[in-house]
């Protein structure tokens, strides 16, 4: 496993309760990076000579203030390329916007900010205008991230100046609870290859507050607080993961196939059939499938 990206989730707790995360982020999460995480998973990922980017995300990263400047410094210094993930909860008003974006003026090389009608009651949010404006006249590069909903794609003709990228939900995490059933189902068989993960070669993982390492939300390959990344990457094998090996050898139906008894059941996509599929067997495999809050639980 050859990483070119390493997404720091800096905590779990986020000032939004969306429908559609994938990690089930609200104000009353847990799970927090430390600063002293943080420079021990940092100087894990020098360890790798294939890792160039560094992302901070959430949750939302911007509540810990204080530890995505000093990470985001140490970052840069180390060589890495930086980006963060924000809901621009924070940029209140231009100058507001400015002043929290200053720090990081020369240092990020990616700054994306959610804005839908998940996050609020507009597509483009006043607060994203102002992160957006703040970072352009920081030379920061920012770009905005709207999720469409379900059956109701996004309109952002009042928006063209913006750039926008639009994404569809993906039913895991919260969104399999909240939006899956506002799709057509199909039947359990015709999803048989992850659309979304290179699971035989990845190149990038996620990492929480617990250490742990994710392929996918709430797919683990180990805890990096127990073995380090770099040897983690080296013994890393698809055909020997409890899970993972089931995955590239037919997708989220050959999974529901190995580990449950599939009938006539049917899925919103192949991550709602993947995602509710490990959610069954938690407590079989529990370092491979975790945390229990990615789950709902």
């Amino acid at each position: 496993m050859e990483l070119s990206g390493l997404h720091l989730l800096l905590t779990y707790k986020c000032t939004s309760e969306c429908d559609h995360c994938f990690v089930w982020g609200s104000p009353q999460q847990s799970g927090t990076m430390t600063l002293e995480q943080i420079r021990e998973i940092l100087s894990q990922a020098q360890d790798l000579p294939s890792c160039e980017w560094i992302y901070f995300e959430g949750g939302e990263p911007f509540l810990y203030y204080a530890a995505l400047v000093d990470s985001v410094k140490r970052a840069a210094r180390a060589g890495f390329k930086v980006g963060i993930v924000s809901n621009g909860y924070w940029a209140t008003g231009g100058t507001d916007a400015v002043e929290c974006l200053r720090p990081f003026s020369g240092l990020v090389q990616d700054l994306s900010i959610s804005s839908d009608c998940f996050h609020g009651t507009e597509a483009v949010s006043s607060e994203a205008r102002y992160a957006y404006e703040a970072a352009e006249r920081l030379e920061i590069p920012c770009e905005l991230i709207s999720v469409e909903e379900p059956g109701a794609p996004l309109a952002h003709s009042d928006a063209p100046e913006l750039p926008i990228c639009q994404a569809s939900v993906k039913f895991r995490g919260r969104a399999a609870s909240k939006l899956a059933d506002k799709v057509e189902f199909s039947s359990w068989r015709e999803f048989d290859e992850c659309p979304h993960e290179e699971l035989r070669d990845p190149k990038r993982v996620h990492v929480d507050a617990y250490g742990n390492v994710h392929i996918c939300q709430g797919l683990l390959v180990g805890n990096l607080f127990q073995k380090p990344l770099r040897d983690m990457c080296r013994d890393y094998d698809a055909e020997t993961h409890p899970v993972i090996r089931h995955l590239v050898n037919g997708g989220p139906a050959e999974l529901l196939r190995a580990l449950d008894q599939p009938s006539d059941q049917t899925f919103a996509d192949a991550c709602h059939l993947c995602y509710e599929t490990r959610r069954k067997q938690m407590s079989r495999y529990p370092d491979a499938l975790a945390p229990p809050s990615v789950y709902g639980a």
